[in-house]
């Protein structure tokens, strides 16, 4: 490995919600990538954050210590630290961020705050071989359990949503979907497994219409739940009997929703260039509907690497480093936020 003086190593800590993620960057490298769950949320059907904040004491210690190990460096050659700072749920939050404060402390090295949607954007910039890095400007299409932004990013710093939901996020409306099927949580991943051995027209659920570039979920989960209900009052085995066309037919609506969206974003501004992030690019029907879409509208699209879309720590880092570049530091003083500007 290099040993210049430009050489910057970045620990990199996240733990905005039910993970615990540590990951150690060479530069814009990633060297190691942990992740820790929680399954305990299973049997409530969601994230509870007492409970997940208790849990990411007990991971923190060993997460970190792996993520070094894998990266083969001692924690006396890291350059800074970058954790997320926001947004997410505030007692998760808080582990990270004290646990960052006072590594960084012990070693005399910089702290770096990072706005968790920032890395979700911003992942595409870790260094991976087959992997093609947008350029600016591009629209950044971000969409998780918490969040549905359109983004238009012009710099590593400089980004302008343009459109958002008014109520649901996309990842709530699967996750909401699965929970009237009967599935487990987290159901999203479910939905997209069974989706895909089903018919996506079978069933007709109407697009909500919401001005401009803004997006709703809330009437479809309604129309979803009153749907199943009328169905099942007929016939008791129907989502047995139908699951896949089901799950097919919600997959297939959110996309065109998502779709319908961002062909009009492109239209205003011109932007051909897309990338998606965030927990539901994982989604493989968004995913093929996007590669689809280069050929379809002449979009150039850009896909995460797979284990870059989760919440994960190693797009913390990629933001920190780009920081660190900047000399964008933070001092102790810095606070965690569960909901900050963008």
């Amino acid at each position: 490995m290099p040993n210049a003086n430009n050489d910057v190593f970045i620990l990199a800590i996240e733990s905005s919600c039910d993970d615990t993620a540590a990951a150690v960057l060479y530069n814009d490298k990633v060297l190691s990538n942990v992740v820790a769950g929680q399954k305990i949320h299973e049997i409530y059907g969601g994230v509870v954050p007492e409970l997940a904040s208790r849990a990411h004491q007990q991971n923190i210690v060993p997460v970190i210590d792996t993520a070094l190990k894998k990266a083969n460096i001692k924690k006396e050659q890291l350059t800074a630290i970058a954790f997320t700072q926001g947004p997410g749920l505030m007692g998760s939050l808080l582990v990270g961020t004290s646990f960052a404060k006072s590594l960084a402390m012990a070693l005399k090295i910089p702290l770096l705050a990072v706005n968790h949607m920032h890395a979700h954007i911003l992942a595409h910039f870790i260094d991976e071989e087959e992997f093609e890095k947008p350029t600016f400007p591009f629209l950044a299409l971000t969409i998780s359990g918490g969040h549905t932004q359109i983004v238009v990013v012009k710099g590593f710093f400089d980004m302008e949503i343009i459109g958002e939901t008014t109520d649901d996020a996309v990842g709530e409306a699967f996750d909401k979907s699965a929970k009237i099927l009967g599935l487990p949580y987290p159901g999203g991943p479910l939905i997209d497994k069974l989706a895909q051995e089903g018919n996506p027209k079978r069933f007709t659920f109407t697009k909500p219409r919401v001005p401009a570039l803004n997006f709703s979920f809330s009437g479809l989960k309604t129309q979803i739940l009153y749907f199943v209900q009328k169905s099942v009052a007929e016939n008791p085995n129907f989502i047995e009997e139908n699951k896949t066309d089901i799950c097919a037919s919600i997959q297939h609506t959110i996309i065109e929703i998502l779709m319908d969206k961002m062909q009009l974003a492109v239209a205003e501004t011109g932007i051909k260039q897309i990338a998606i992030g965030g927990g539901v690019s994982a989604n493989s029907g968004i995913r093929a509907t996007l590669k689809a879409a280069e050929g379809k509208y002449g979009w150039k699209t850009f896909i995460p690497k797979f284990e870059y879309t989760t919440d994960n720590a190693a797009m913390i880092g990629i933001v920190g480093y780009q920081k660190f570049l900047e000399k964008k530091f933070n001092d102790t003083a810095v606070i965690s936020k569960a909901r900050m500007e963008f």
